[in-house]
């Protein structure tokens, strides 16, 4: 699942460019038969890789998280059926990121007839003008190489998308410069045609106006493609794969049926079924500025999935892949920027940046707008977002030091006592005020962290089991108005 380092949902991304093919590749149309090469369509191609990878035991979808058992085989079976897809899902769920990866199984470089804007093979030009370029050069004609990076095409739909975006118009230019309009020498193609012997993706098609879903039918069954009046059959060679939100939640449009019937397969994603597969895609596609230990990352973790599940938000809309990863960045950078303003920045800026489980916090409220309440809770965003984060703290707490013996922690605070910590408490001073505390060594061994920690490993940890005790109501708690935490016994 994914964000692909993109997208866990449609990004764009710069275009790439094409690396420079081998030099003991064929040049010529003449040595590509003389090595024996075949000619094999988009979907032969990918389904001989995918047999191979799968006999091999190769990796067949890098960087796809939490879908082996569900999603991946049905997009291994829509592949060796050599059907074109359509995944559905809510937001967030990977969906382009697993459409991207299909580029993977295609061969790593193709020969394509040079020049031609088709991307055509030399042994099956599709063209009139490529045609007459074969049969005019024979085995003279110079043959290309393209790589499988630039053998993929995307398109976010948007209403105002055109046929002409992705077929292809009439150039006005090329009439201007002589040519008579019933000429296929005048048509500029589009994204789709452009793609061909390739993989074209359509993200969120039910965005794309009903009269432009149209014009797809034709690439999905007969294979070819019509330019406004022109007589031209082009066989286009590709794989077309969309993603869609259900319709039950994507009020703006629909997939017209004749379209969803010409779809070979319907594939339905999912959000991570469990823990760890949660804290997988957070390990994998965080890009953390700091230290977040594993404990902190277990708290986001449970905090996204009871988000997911809670009864105040609108479950059409889901909750992004992307919430959890943002929420381990947020919270990496809130270490950092206490790390920044207390000073303890060294050359390597990171060195006593450790969140802390107290940092959490902040992601409440830079994170709600990723959320989509019922209409019932407005104004209450926050609140409920907090509770659902203590409640993950607490989960987080029981499963990782039940059965601990914590009573040197709640011992700190007897007569009247109190630690305090918060976002502008070093490690240090946080430290300093706990000293040795009975049973540390074990804390910090069930929470992984081991018995060499850093100042900023420690302090996280007994953070953790400050927030846990209170949570567990075995310690007070009181937030001054400076934005400090002050851990004391109950009243």
């Amino acid at each position: 699942m994914g964000r692909v380092r993109a997208s866990v949902g449609g990004v764009s991304e710069s275009s790439p460019v094409s690396p420079l093919p081998p030099a003991d590749l064929p040049a010529t149309l003449g040595a590509l038969r003389a090595a024996g090469h075949r000619y094999r369509t988009v979907k032969q191609e990918l389904r001989d890789n995918l047999r191979a990878r799968m006999r091999d035991g190769a990796p067949r979808f890098v960087g796809i998280v939490g879908y082996d058992d569900t999603v991946l085989p049905e997009v291994e079976r829509a592949l060796l059926a050599g059907h074109d897809m359509v995944l559905l899902g809510e937001r967030g769920q990977g969906k382009t990121r697993l459409i991207r990866s299909l580029v993977t199984l295609l061969d790593e470089w193709t020969p394509v007839i040079a020049g031609s804007v088709l991307n055509e093979h030399p042994l099956h030009p599709v063209t009139p003008a490529s045609r007459a370029l074969v049969a005019e050069a024979g085995d003279d004609l110079p043959v290309g190489w393209l790589h499988r990076s630039m053998r993929y095409g995307e398109k976010l739909a948007t209403p105002d998308t055109s046929v002409g975006d992705l077929i292809g118009d009439v150039d006005p230019i090329r009439l201007a410069q002589g040519r008579t309009l019933g000429d296929p020498e005048t048509i500029h193609f589009g994204l789709v045609p452009r793609t061909n012997r390739g993989i074209f993706a359509v993200n969120e098609l039910p965005d794309l106006a009903e009269r432009i879903q149209v014009a797809l039918l034709n690439v999905l069954e007969e294979r070819d493609i019509q330019v406004r009046g022109y007589q031209l059959r082009l066989p286009l060679d590709l794989l077309l794969v969309a993603s869609a939100n259900p319709e039950d939640y994507t009020n703006r449009g629909r997939i017209i049926t004749p379209l969803k019937d010409r779809f070979g397969a319907e594939i339905r994603t999912h959000y991570p079924t469990d823990l760890e597969l949660e804290l997988a895609l957070i390990r994998q596609e965080a890009d953390l500025v700091a230290e977040v230990p594993e404990h902190v990352l277990e708290v986001l973790a449970r905090f996204a999935r009871a988000v997911r599940d809670s009864p105040s938000v609108d479950p059409r809309s889901g909750v992004s892949a992307r919430f959890a990863i943002a929420a381990a960045e947020t919270v990496a950078a809130a270490a950092l920027r206490r790390a920044c303003l207390l000073g303890a920045e060294t050359d390597l800026p990171s060195a006593e940046a450790v969140a802390r489980v107290g940092d959490a916090v902040s992601v409440t409220s830079t994170l709600r707008g990723k959320v989509e309440f019922e209409s019932g809770e407005e104004g209450r965003e926050i609140e409920l977002l907090g509770h659902l984060l203590r409640t993950a703290t607490a989960e987080t707490f029981r499963a990782r030091l039940a059965g601990l013996d914590l009573s040197g922690f709640t011992a700190l605070v007897e007569e009247g006592q109190a630690v305090e910590t918060g976002e502008l408490v070093s490690a240090a001073d946080l430290l300093r005020q706990v000293g040795t505390v009975p049973g540390l060594a074990k804390v910090l061994d069930r929470l992984g962290i081991g018995d060499a920690p850093s100042t900023g490993q420690a302090a996280a940890a007994v953070e953790f089991v400050l927030e846990g005790l209170y949570l567990s109501r075995r310690l007070g708690k009181d937030v001054t108005d400076a934005g400090r935490t002050r851990y004391g016994g109950r009243d």
